[in-house]
């Protein structure tokens, strides 16, 4: 698709087209776009389930119209109250995969209930619906998830509770062929009949730390019951006129207002787009608020992360002054996991939802919690078993977060809602979606198409490249490789830019949806 879908009325947009679909539905039923984001996110979580899945964290940014404000909710998990680096005496690191991986308590349905809870207009049982009826019933084996499983093989079969669902019958589902779930959804069964706290103080928390215990992990009963996520006061920037909207810490969200506030000191519309000038702006801006980020990020209950310096826009000019045009600079970049799922939605009285979810890696630890189905994340690999890194592993805490929904406002009512899978790819992938929105006028349709870039290292690539696509031109690369960047051109359309959606209220109040084509998704308005 070339051009965004244009509604009157309502739209959504999400990386798998049923789960979008499902969204569509509740608001047929006569719910709002805070029902439509939890279906949605549910869906997702069966329908894409190497992306996310039940065990995983989830963050939302939300505007109800009545309110006229934003809030944010933060529905990441922490670490166990056992976790601690001496339970990883001897080792480097937290382990990629594996029992050990599993370090924090999944926060998603957490974040289902609060949010529903909270705005919802349908019974529980309604917005999960959709979800029983694709685990339970099965769904055409997506692309995506075929290429993931490909690729995962050896991670999922290394689980007998995983390989059985993953791998049904040793074999990998092919792409089209009918994917069931049917232990999954007797789980989401049970969450439909007794509510949130069956996930974290019933049957199913019990299934789930009885079969950590057997196996040496370090979640218990009291990590589960004791867990809770917060709402929260998003923290904000603005941009030619815009105000915008990012989950304060333990997300990453701060580095993307910072790209902004620093690419805000150019003139940037006048800068051709897709240039050397352009992406060098957009790369070297994006390098210097990782800076800041990967020295501070972590959870703010154990640290203290300066936001209101880091936010400020003298601080913003003063990087802009050191960017050189034609020379690259030599920031670093982390190890990120690269596996989420970004969706939105805006109903017809305005109420908005931008909302990411995610495994960290794909198929997370690549662990199935018993006879749950459920995957479980290792988000808490993340975590450093350096004593006097900011990130360090302690008990009860929250890691440092690549999960980061974005909402841009423009007289105090929503104006795009953007965001994207993909780790360290998250921030640059939101800078260039919104600087070809609100810089150069493309709908959020064309901003997505348009080639990208991610810069650093995802996590099983230990270099500090410079990946593009390969549509854009040899004389820029060339350019770019010439000012010290390690340029590697992609594919035209390559899945680690990661999978961007974006809505956008046009100036006839229509809302524009873009869903990206290098992933499974749609975008329905009407």
């Amino acid at each position: 698709m070339n051009q965004s879908v244009i509604g009157t009325k309502a739209m959504i947009v999400s990386p798998h087209y049923l789960a979008t679909a499902a969204g569509a539905r509740m608001l047929e039923q006569g719910g709002n776009a805070f029902d439509a984001a939890v279906a949605v996110s549910a869906c997702l979580a069966v329908v894409y389930p190497h992306m996310t899945s039940l065990g995983g964290d989830s963050f939302w940014l939300t505007y109800e119209q009545s309110e006229g404000k934003v809030r944010g909710y933060n529905a990441s998990g922490r670490s166990g109250y056992n976790a601690s680096i001496g339970s990883y005496a001897g080792m480097t690191a937290i382990p990629n995969r594996g029992i050990g991986s599993i370090v924090t308590v999944p926060g998603m349905v957490d974040g289902w209930d609060a949010v529903h809870r909270e705005y919802g207009r349908l019974s529980w049982a309604q917005v999960l619906a959709p979800a029983i009826d694709y685990a339970e019933n099965g769904f055409p084996m997506s692309k995506d998830q075929y290429h993931n499983t490909v690729h995962n093989e050896a991670v999922l079969a290394r689980t007998l509770e995983t390989a059985d669902i993953y791998l049904p019958g040793g074999q990998i589902v092919k792409p089209g062929e009918r994917f069931r779930q049917p232990a999954l959804a007797k789980t989401l069964r049970r969450l439909a009949e007794f509510g949130r706290d069956e996930f974290y103080k019933g049957g199913t928390a019990k299934e789930m730390t009885s079969f950590l215990g057997k196996h040496n992990g370090l979640l218990t009963e009291d990590d589960l019951a004791d867990h809770h996520g917060d709402w929260v006061t998003p923290i904000e920037g603005t941009y030619r006129g815009y105000t915008l909207h990012q989950m304060p810490p333990n997300s990453q969200g701060f580095s993307a207002i910072m790209a902004l506030h620093i690419l805000e000191q150019f003139k940037l519309g006048d800068i051709e787009h897709g240039s050397h000038d352009y992406y060098q702006l957009c790369v070297e801006s994006l390098k210097l608020s990782f800076r800041d980020r990967n020295r501070y990020l972590s959870d703010p209950a154990f640290t203290n992360v300066p936001l209101e310096r880091l936010l400020d826009k003298g601080y913003a000019a003063n990087l802009a002054a050191s960017i050189e045009l034609h020379r690259a600079s030599t920031e670093q970049s982390e190890v990120l996991g690269s596996d989420t799922a970004y969706a939105a939605v805006v109903d017809e009285e305005g109420n908005s939802v931008s909302f990411i979810q995610s495994l960290y890696f794909e198929f997370g630890s690549g662990v199935v919690a018993g006879g749950t189905g459920i995957l479980l994340q290792n988000r808490g690999s993340f975590f450093s078993l350096d004593p006097n890194h900011v990130n360090s592993l302690k008990p009860a805490k929250r890691t440092f977060h690549t999960l980061m929904p974005a909402m841009a406002t423009r007289g105090g009512k929503p104006a795009v809602l953007y965001g994207t899978q993909g780790g360290e790819g998250q921030p640059q992938t939101q800078t260039a979606i919104f600087t070809r929105m609100i810089d150069y006028g493309l709908d959020p349709q064309q901003a997505i198409n348009e080639p990208r870039w991610v810069w650093g290292r995802t996590w099983g690539e230990p270099t500090q490249e410079l990946k593009v696509e390969g549509r854009v031109p040899s004389a820029v690369l060339e350019s770019l490789a010439q000012a010290g960047h390690v340029v590697k051109r992609v594919k035209d359309f390559d899945g680690i830019m990661g999978h961007a959606h974006a809505i956008k209220r046009d100036e006839q109040g229509f809302l524009q949806g873009g869903s990206d084509p290098r992933c499974d998704g749609a975008a329905i308005g009407w």
